[in-house]
């Protein structure tokens, strides 16, 4: 049994077709429900979800545009069944992979489909905030994340309710819900998928989403693990006190560049302490909660 959400915004032009090949894709293979949810589009998508006759569809509406992770949450709040699977609606996640992903459900906690081909690699100004994003995730998870933010996977309702004040219901809902399974210790599995070029134009705002996603990304980690983050910003802060110290030396005997050096190398040890005094306060406020519960 499973409840499949699909965020829509401003996609009329594939939002049917889309909806009908998921549910061509599970009619006979699980019980399920599809819950569209209409986000503030401001073309037809909704007229065109409301054309369609899928026995299994129903649709949630937003009078505006709340965003990405808001609709998805929304979807999960919903949903009937324990089991939830989320898709976007633009046509670059082929609806066939679902059943891919169900194979290794209930094994693992959530299932992702790990997004591969031209269509996810190219992007000159995607792949250098990529490249970041993953060595942040993967430095704090401690171990390899195909892809932080695929927009099809397979995870249990509870597990997210258990986490809702934590979540955020932007652009970097998918990002979030990765760190956070990972971070506290639930059985995540990857499976290489099929990506498509979307259909239509995209909403993703380059340069804001990827300052957005960045945030989320350290706020999370320093909520769950803030030892690591810490200790990674003091190593930096340590490494590029010491070279500018040492080119300073040999080259271009400044004083202000002394002082700079000294000082960011001087910071190793306070960045570390900050790093332990959050992380037992992190312990206090878990152990407070769970008194409270």
């Amino acid at each position: 049994m499973i409840s499949v959400i699909v965020p829509v915004y401003n996609e009329e032009a594939v939002v049917a077709s889309s909806l009908e090949s998921i549910s061509k894709e599970l009619e006979g293979f699980v019980e399920h429900e599809i819950i569209a949810v209409n986000d503030g589009s401001t073309d037809n998508s909704l007229a065109a979800m409301q054309k369609l006759k899928i026995k299994n569809l129903s649709i949630l509406n937003h009078v505006e545009n709340l965003g990405y992770g808001k609709a998805l949450f929304d979807g999960i709040l919903t949903a009937k069944y324990d089991c939830i699977a989320i898709i976007d609606s633009d046509g670059s996640y082929p609806a066939s992979q679902i059943r891919k992903l169900c194979e290794f459900y209930p094994k693992y906690d959530m299932v992702v489909g790990a997004r591969t081909g031209k269509e996810y690699k190219k992007g000159i100004f995607k792949r250098p905030a990529r490249t970041v994003f993953n060595f942040l995730v993967e430095y704090a998870c401690g171990r390899k994340v195909p892809d932080v933010n695929s927009g099809l996977r397979i995870f249990r309702k509870d597990a997210i309710l258990k986490f809702k004040d934590s979540l955020c219901l932007g652009f970097s809902f998918t990002t979030t819900i990765t760190l956070i399974f990972f971070l506290n210790q639930y059985y995540v599995k990857y499976v290489p998928i099929e990506y498509f070029k979307r259909e239509g134009k995209s909403k993703v705002n380059h340069v804001r989403d990827s300052l957005r996603a960045g945030q989320i990304i350290v706020q999370t980690i320093l909520y769950y693990n803030p030892v690591k983050l810490l200790l990674l910003m003091a190593l930096l802060n340590f490494i590029f006190g010491a070279v500018a110290g040492i080119l300073n030396h040999l080259f271009f005997k400044i004083g202000v560049i002394s002082i700079f050096s000294a000082i960011c190398m001087a910071s190793f040890v306070p960045l570390l302490c900050v790093g332990f005094i959050a992380d037992q306060l992190k312990q206090i406020y878990k152990s407070v909660k769970e008194i409270k519960n």
